[in-house]
């Protein structure tokens, strides 16, 4: 077996070597966020022209993997994402072969990122069935004596690099998916290892349990570099996502703490960590991978203000540079330590993936740092979430205005280096009222801090947004406006269409996706969009219905609504939120003229619209408004009414073989009146076709309504939305109908932050 601390010696012919000197450094101590930067791309640029050969799923590579990705964190270069990417896909998002071992459970940290970047299901397939199993079926293996035969140890976390290996694995599919049961594991099982290999009097941890009475010739006990540099690089990476109300959090942090003043005290005078923590004498080489963990772990609990700013920062600051010197003029990271090697004894132009891993982990730390004390940080945006549910791809908006903020902003997670998506959004470029926009996931009662740069002091490059929403008004097809987020698509007709084809309709269309990628633009583009080219299609019927959320005017016992929508105006497209308005000319609504404003706006991760609605009418008595849905002749078709928690959902028997698609509407808690059934407004198909489905499926037959009363003039809200049983994510009714009432109650217990301007704001 491989050790990676270099426990197992295997000579190399090389010459013994002395402590070398630091090179001439082209990093200076306090270097700016841009020069980290261009080393860590210089880095990865050497590392992706020179592929590691080991096996893709090995725990070099992985390990590689989440410096890589810390990088597509920062950078404003697509092409380390996309090779994250393409890895990710040449491996079809699979774990390695052995079902329990913790090497072949790192990679998952990296599919897991990109999921919770791009939340593609089939990312974390492979990874959830793994740990479902092992939840299931957990290792029958009870000690973690490191002495076991057929190395029977290696199903438990029983040595202490596992802990970079597994755990922030698990932690980060809780983070993905909201299941208790993988945090759970993970904090559970981090403390059993723990309170086996963690000396509490050197605050180190013992690679295994073979070396709990080995010494080193100075008489100390043997603790290896990299090995606790694995375990406090996990504790790190385990902190990022491990829920700021966790009750473990404090232990964590304390662990964290202890390590962190014993590591200090092993850092060598040039800024580097030798093999052997507490005997460096015996082991004069220089060393990047160990000291790249213990730069990446200190230089985070700085910028969380866990340690000490003026005790740690100039060792930070130190090993970076020392780091930084280390690296070649082409970009290639010298001085890793190889695996099974003798750790006092190796090339010094020896390199690793798993050194550039932990190089560029230091390097987005250090990024950061760089940020923090150049006074990029504008203001911190402290998000909580009241309820008690786990909350995902929830938007935060920031009113720039009352916060005293510019418009040239980014955000960056306060527990990562990781910048986020946003978007500055707001209405025909006026600068009152304009709103920074950002998601966010939270576990129940969780509040999260979120940092606010300005991308004019010193931030030299934001990484490129994965656009999830889009809007356009499509002038070859009669003016039609068409939206979408990652999750559905929706389309609303133009009276351009009553004089092309002659079709009334102001009813709500369904576009159903089974893909998180944009797809108007090519569902135009192909025409033929009521047959499934792999990525969804057209298979809903809005005729003279309400379709999907459209709305009418109930009065005298019957529904009025509008003709098709007269114009359009786009507000915003993407990348986080997508909104348009829309203007209906006056209708009669028994006797009374009614006109309409109508502003749709769709979120990422969203199967439902907002929709803001205002009419007029010389009548300012309050009008009976009814949002409906369309309904089917089949009897299998599930229709489901909350008046109490103000929303109603039709699930649709399903189209031969294109699955079933579910409708909603939420008006909200207290808001429904009444609910009515009603066909008049929708023409009947002859009796013979009412059963048999055409290229868009059945035909409405009837619209299902809720009723709620408006005043004239004043905006009303309500929200609309479908899912598709082949898009993965609503696998019958029932889902569906979870789904809308989780809606539901998230929009009755909104999540609610406060902004912290720096500097602070102006009297």
């Amino acid at each position: 077996m491989h050790w990676r601390h270099g426990a197992v010696i295997a000579l190399i012919a090389v010459a013994p070597t002395l402590l070398t000197p630091l090179r001439a450094q082209s990093v200076h101590e306090n270097p700016t966020a841009g020069s980290i930067l261009a080393t860590m791309e210089r880095v990865a640029d050497w590392q992706l022209r020179n592929p590691s050969t080991h096996a893709p799923t090995d725990w070099t590579q992985a390990a590689g993997y989440t410096g890589l990705m810390a990088l597509v964190d920062i950078s404003g270069s697509d092409k380390y994402r996309e090779a994250m990417l393409a890895m990710a896909s040449s491996n079809k998002w699979q774990l390695g072969p052995r079902a329990y071992h913790a090497d072949d459970h790192c990679v998952g940290q990296t599919y897991a990122e990109l999921y919770l970047t791009y939340r593609e299901p089939r990312m974390i397939a492979d990874l959830r069935g793994r740990f479902d199993a092992i939840l299931e079926k957990p290792s029958s293996v009870g000690s973690l004596d490191f002495g076991q035969r057929n190395g029977l140890a290696l199903e438990r976390w029983s040595w202490c690099d596992a802990l970079f290996m597994a755990p922030p694995t698990w932690i980060r599919l809780y983070a993905s998916t909201g299941d208790k049961r993988y945090l759970d594991f993970a904090v559970s099982n981090w403390w059993t290892t723990s309170d086996y290999l963690y000396d509490k009097d050197e605050h180190l941890y013992f690679r295994d349990s073979s070396y709990f009475s080995r010494r080193e010739p100075n008489g100390q006990k043997i603790f290896w570099s990299r090995g606790n540099g694995w375990v406090m690089a996990g504790l790190v990476r385990m902190l990022e996502f491990l829920p700021t109300n966790n009750p473990d959090r404090p232990r964590f942090e304390r662990q964290f703490t202890e390590m962190a003043a014993k590591v200090l005290s092993c850092q060598q005078p040039d800024g580097l960590w030798r093999a052997s923590l507490l005997d460096p004498e015996d082991y004069p080489m220089q060393e990047t991978s160990g000291s790249g963990f213990y730069t990446y772990a200190l230089t985070w609990g700085v910028n969380q203000g866990l340690l000490d700013r003026e005790v740690y920062s100039p060792a930070v600051h130190r090993a970076w540079a020392t780091l930084a010197s280390m690296v070649d003029p082409d970009g290639k990271l010298t001085h890793v330590q190889p695996i099974g090697a003798d750790p006092k004894k190796f090339s010094e132009n020896a390199t690793e993936i798993y050194g550039v891993g932990a190089f560029l982990l230091a390097g987005s730390e250090a990024y950061r740092m760089a940020l923090l004390e150049g006074g990029s940080k504008v203001a911190e945006v402290h998000v909580s979430n009241k309820a008690p549910f786990f909350r995902t791809q929830e938007t935060v908006e920031v009113d720039l205005e009352n916060a005293h903020l510019g418009t040239s902003l980014v955000v960056m997670d306060a527990l990562s280096a990781r910048i986020l998506d946003s978007q500055v959004y707001g209405s025909e470029g006026a600068a009152a009222g304009r709103k920074l926009l950002f998601q966010v996931d939270l576990s129940p009662g969780e509040t999260r801090d979120y940092l606010v740069l300005d991308k004019s002091r010193g931030v030299p490059a934001e990484p490129k947004p994965v656009t999830k929403t889009y809007v356009r008004q499509v002038a070859e097809r009669y003016n039609d406006i068409a939206w979408e987020s990652d999750r559905i698509a929706h389309r609303m007709y133009s009276q351009d269409l009553i004089k092309g084809e002659g079709t009334i309709s102001s009813g709500v269309d369904i576009w159903a996706k089974s893909t998180r990628a944009l797809v108007v633009d090519g569902f135009y583009a192909r025409k033929n969009y009521h047959e499934d080219a792999g990525v969804g299609l057209d298979d809903y019927q809005v005729g003279r219905s309400r379709g999907c959320g459209g709305l009418g005017i109930w009065a005298g016992g019957q529904l009025h609504s509008p003709i098709n929508f007269r114009s359009a105006r786009i507000l915003a497209s993407g990348p986080i939120r997508s909104e348009f308005e829309l203007t209906f000319d006056a209708w009669d609504a028994a006797g009374r003229q009614v006109s309409e404003v109508r502003r749709v706006s769709i979120d990422a991760g969203s199967n439902m619209s907002r929709v803001v609605t205002t009419f007029s009418s010389p009548d300012p008595k309050p009008l009976d408004l009814a949002v409906g849905l369309a309904e089917r002749a089949d009897p299998r078709g599930v229709l489901v009414k909350k008046s109490t928690g103000g929303w109603m959902t039709y699930w649709q028997a399903p189209d031969r073989d294109r699955g079933s698609i579910g409708c909603a509407v939420v008006l909200g808690q207290g808001r429904v009146t009444s609910f009515a059934e009603e066909s008049a407004s929708v023409p009947q198909p002859p009796a013979d076709k009412r059963m048999t489905p055409n290229i868009e499926g059945l035909p409405p037959v009837a619209n299902a309504l809720m009723l709620t009363q408006v005043q004239v003039g004043a905006p009303f809200t309500y929200y609309l939305g479908a899912g598709w049983s082949k898009s993965g994510d609503f696998a019958d009714a029932n889902a569906w109908s979870d789904y809308v009432e989780r809606f539901a109650a998230a929009k009755a217990a909104p999540i609610t932050h406060t902004v912290d301007a720096f500097p602070p704001k102006a009297p």
